[in-house]
C-alpha cells in the first residue's frame, strides 16, 4: 500500500487478474453444469448447459396429439422457459458470489 492507506495500481491490477481468472473458471463450471426444465407434469423436458445450449429435448408419447398440437407447443414452449429460468438461478448461485451482486454479471455480455 502506499502511504495514506491506499493501494497502488500493482495491487488494484493483480486484484482484477484475480477476479478475472475467478470469473472465468465459473463460466467454464456452467458450461458444464446441466439443468432441466420440464412442463406438464414432465411430458416434455428440455435439458440445457449453464451456459444456456439446449442438450436434449424428451417428449413423451401422452403429450403427441395430432389433433391437438398447439398444446404440444404450448408444453414446449414452457419447458423451454422453465429450463432457461433453472439456468438463471445456476448462473446467479455460480457468479453472484463474484461479482458481489453487482447484477450477476456486471452488466458484461456473457456474464
Amino acid at each position: 500500500m502506499r502511504p495514506g492507506g491506499q493501494p497502488d495500481m500493482q495491487q488494484i491490477m493483480k486484484q482484477a487478474q484475480q477476479m478475472q481468472q475467478q470469473l472465468a473458471a465459473a463460466q467454464e463450471e456452467l458450461s458444464r453444469a446441466e439443468v432441466t426444465g420440464s412442463a406438464g407434469g414432465e411430458l416434455v423436458t428440455v435439458t440445457m448447459t449453464g451456459s444456456g445450449e439446449v442438450s436434449a429435448v424428451t417428449i413423451a408419447p401422452a403429450a403427441v396429439d395430432p389433433d391437438d398440437v398447439e398444446t404440444l407447443q404450448d408444453l414446449v414452449v414452457a419447458a423451454f422457459r422453465d429450463a432457461q429460468r433453472a439456468v438463471g438461478e445456476l448462473t446467479a448461485s455460480t457468479m453472484g458470489p463474484l461479482t458481489g451482486g453487482l447484477g450477476g454479471g456486471l452488466g458484461l455480455p456473457g456474464l
